[in-house]
């Protein structure tokens, strides 16, 4: 070799020596079976924390405690070269000199040849937390993200809410808004969840699109910030904050609630879903810098359900009273369904009287169901203290259910005992929640089959507001229908119906508001309305029954209108079933 040649060489192989001595990666060359040939300084020092007392005379005996598949690796591997593992993660089990976080190394294992091996050695410990992090942030992003709307959730909102809360007291303001879909339970059960969370996607669209020009109106010169997010079902909060006064809040409720009533198409469904919003104002709450977080979602949320009691579709400002009244209404929400447990429920009957054209009374004609609370400390509690709560806590399709069926078996119960002298008609109050249940008239047909009740001496009952707004809830009227039960229009004249669409409801009967009836002695203008209600009844076939009497006077007048039955106080409260049937045997005698 000429001498320039192999000096060339000599320089080659030594910038070679030179590389493997500083690089900044471990290398190692190993024979097939681990016996390392070559092992530059760095793996010597990234290893060492893993050799035991035979040294690092074998790569895979000082891998064995963090890796003892490699050799059956290599084993497996049948090509003449070729990657056979890379970036493999390998605990070391010491604490890293520079962060104190137990260190990593990531592995290489190559087949130069048929009979050799390298391997490459790094240090991974600052990489594998780089990593950590980044996982660690997503989740956190995600465990504060509602996975439907893609907004921030309630976790989200708690941590703003209580930045906001730790802030020093300015002459600006924050609100938290609370906002419900007023009719969405229904929607989604008879129209299917599908559809459901379509719509709550179409109101985070409005939301966070009514927001920013809803900024943009405030007072000028007012730095306000937002932030929309779903906190579960169909609810969501909206925190504004560098108000200069309350009602820049309530504009911006009015601009959301305004956003959210426009008609929706989703899933080719035409659909109409207004919202109720609960306002809490900072500025209202001398001890704001007190609260935590969740008391003043809790405070929003109060006068949410404050404004779906007036109604829905409207925004309520929260106030200190309406604590008092939220835990009182909480307290009776936890009672009744202790009271469904322990069964303190119970049923009463209140005579229903049917008018004969010669003068006199049917006694017998049938009775109507009401549900009444035998409370261990308070005695009978009335309905007007715990339906409207069952209603709001979701209790009242149960309560309904347990109604229904505990009067079908009366009812056979009395037929049993008084044969043709017991009632002939059983009617029974019916609820939204009940109507808009998923498979409920399969649990009507169920209590008519094991409680033997007669079909067609079942009268169920449902407000005319109900009745007339909702098509679903008319085609369920028509399922009950087809099953042979009797239906009727409870307190006509207070709904949204009229006498000119009471063709296109299914019902047999017509109810005439207690409203109406108190005034008919003294009153021509509800005399012409109860009149016209009973011959426009008439026509389409339907009989009619005047709700509450109370006086010979309002007895004569519906009589005279040709009412067919009346109830009330006139003839009988609600009765116990042992007091009805009394009272039914009392009034026996008497000329039909």
């Amino acid at each position: 070799m000429e001498p320039k040649v192999q000096h060339e060489a000599v320089d080659a192989y030594e910038a070679l020596v030179q590389f493997l001595y500083r690089a900044p990666i471990g290398l190692a060359q190993t024979s097939l079976d681990g016996t390392v040939d070559m092992l530059n300084p760095m793996a010597s020092r990234l290893l060492m924390p893993l050799a035991t007392a035979q040294g690092l005379d074998n790569l895979f005996d000082v891998l064995a405690p963090v890796a003892p598949h490699l050799a059956s690796m290599v084993e497996a591997f049948l090509e003449p070269s070729g990657m056979i593992c890379e970036g493999l993660r390998l605990p070391v089990g010491v604490p890293h000199a520079a962060s104190g976080s137990l260190q990593v190394l990531a592995l290489n294992l190559m087949k130069l040849d048929p009979e050799r091996l390298m391997a490459t050695v790094a240090d991974a410990t600052f990489e594998v937390q780089r990593e950590q992090e980044v996982l660690s942030r997503r989740l956190r992003n995600a465990a504060r993200t509602d996975n439907l709307t893609r907004m921030p959730n309630r976790e989200a909102v708690r941590d703003a809410l209580q930045h906001l809360l730790a802030q020093p007291v300015s002459d600006v303001g924050f609100a938290v808004l609370t906002l419900n879909c007023d009719r969405f339970r229904q929607l989604n059960d008879s129209l299917g969840q599908a559809v459901g969370d379509h719509l709550l996607m179409h109101m985070a669209d409005r939301l966070r699109g009514a927001l920013r020009p809803a900024l943009g109106r405030i007072e000028p010169g007012t730095q306000a910030g937002q932030l929309a997010a779903r906190t579960g079902g169909d609810e969501f909060v909206v925190l504004l904050d560098g108000l200069r006064g309350r009602a820049d809040a309530e504009r911006i409720a009015l601009r959301l609630l305004d956003a959210l009533a426009h008609p929706y198409l989703v899933d080719g469904h035409d659909i109409v879903c207004g919202a109720s919003v609960g306002l809490a104002w900072s500025q209202d709450d001398p001890e704001i810098a007190l609260r935590e977080p969740d008391d003043v979602l809790r405070d929003a949320g109060i006068a949410m359900v404050e404004a779906k009691r007036a109604g829905g579709n409207r925004h309520v400002v929260f106030a200190p009273s309406m604590r008092e009244r939220a835990a009182r209404r909480a307290g009776i929400e936890a009672e009744l369904r202790q009271a469904l447990v322990e069964e303190q429920l119970f049923v009463v009957y209140q005579p229903v009287v049917r008018l004969l054209p010669c003068g006199g009374v049917d006694y017998a004609a049938g009775v109507e169901a009401l549900v009444r609370w035998r409370h261990p400390v308070r005695g009978i509690v009335p309905p007007i203290d715990f339906i409207e709560v069952a209603e709001e806590c979701g209790l009242i399709g149960m309560l309904g259910d347990f109604v229904l069926e505990r009067a079908c078996r009366d009812f056979l119960d009395w037929r049993a005992r008084l044969g043709d002298r017991a009632p002939g008609l059983m009617a029974v109050n019916l609820s939204r929640a009940q109507l808009a249940q998923p498979g409920w008239i399969d649990g009507v047909r169920r209590i008519l089959r094991d409680t033997g009740m007669p079909p067609g001496c079942l009268q169920l009952e449902v407000t005319e507001s109900l009745a007339a707004q909702d098509q679903d809830i008319q085609q369920r009227l028509h399922d009950l229908k087809a099953l042979g039960i009797q239906l009727a229009l409870d307190d006509f004249g207070t709904g949204y119906s009229s006498l000119s669409s009471l063709h296109l409801l299914p019902v047999d009967t017509v109810k005439i508001d207690r409203s109406f009836v108190c005034q008919a002695d003294t009153s021509a203008h509800h005399r012409v309305l109860i009149e016209a209600t009973v011959k426009v009844a008439r026509s389409l076939g339907m009989t009619t029954v005047a709700e509450g009497i109370e006086t010979q006077s309002q007895l004569d007048v519906v009589r005279n209108h040709l009412c067919d039955k009346v109830q009330g106080y006139f003839y009988s409260r609600p009765l116990p079933a042992p007091e009805l049937l009394a009272w039914l045997a009392t009034h026996d005698a008497e000329v039909h």
